[in-house]
């Protein structure tokens, strides 16, 4: 018979693995966002809207999961500290979700149409900010600090793919006036990778907080 603190230990390893889980599914959407765009697939994108509504309820049962462990089970401090990083970790990976499904939605809007040029950057930043959640969620479940503050060199350098790309479609815009729109859209979809990437660090952050107690900007 395992005692309650094997249990316990038991229910916090389940929830991290619903974490992660959670997290794979915003990897796939972040995936598959972009590549609907890339390659004008709308049903592609659709799928990323309707994974986007798994990603919800996905919240929604991990949020309970973490009120039923601190009502139930009386964590100790680290436990306790471990839980509510937990909970705040699933409101980022909603938020990139969210950020994935706003990706799809300029595809369905761009459909049909030719783009400007065949992406690559944009790409690249969603690549590059896929790894930054995966080494987040990892970092979370390891307790690894070093792993976490890898993250502020991932985030300066999708930071730095931003400004190239912003640029690069700001000069289209001005010597193509027709472009605008299409332009704009992917100026917004660059946006959202950028913020993605943000929220990546947002898990890295709370990581080292957790790990250390220290209160690290990898942002700055």
């Amino acid at each position: 018979m395992s005692s309650p603190r094997q249990s316990f230990d038991q229910a916090l390893k389940e929830l991290q693995q619903e974490i992660l889980r959670m997290g794979s599914l915003v990897e796939q959407g972040i995936h598959n966002a972009v590549h609907s765009l890339a390659a004008q697939d709308v049903n592609l994108a659709d799928s990323v809207i309707e994974g986007d509504r798994l990603i919800d309820r996905m919240e929604l049962e991990i949020e309970n999961t973490c009120l039923k462990l601190i009502a139930t089970q009386q964590p100790m401090a680290k436990d306790l500290r471990k839980i509510s990083t937990g909970f705040k970790i699933i409101t980022d990976l909603e938020r990139m979700g969210d950020l994935a499904k706003d990706i799809a939605k300029v595809t369905k809007r761009l459909a049909g149409g030719f783009l400007i040029k065949p992406l690559v950057d944009i790409p690249r930043m969603a690549a590059l900010t896929q790894h930054m959640v995966k080494d987040g969620l990892d970092a979370y479940v390891k307790g690894d600090v070093e792993l976490a503050l890898t993250l502020k060199d991932k985030d300066d350098e999708v930071d730095h793919i931003y400004s190239e790309v912003f640029r690069e479609l700001l000069q289209n815009m001005l010597g193509n006036p027709v472009i605008v729109t299409q332009a704009t859209y992917l100026l917004f979809v660059s946006r959202y990778i950028e913020r993605i990437a943000d929220h990546a660090t947002n898990i890295a952050e709370r990581v080292i907080y957790l790990e250390t107690g220290e209160r690290p900007d990898l942002n700055d």
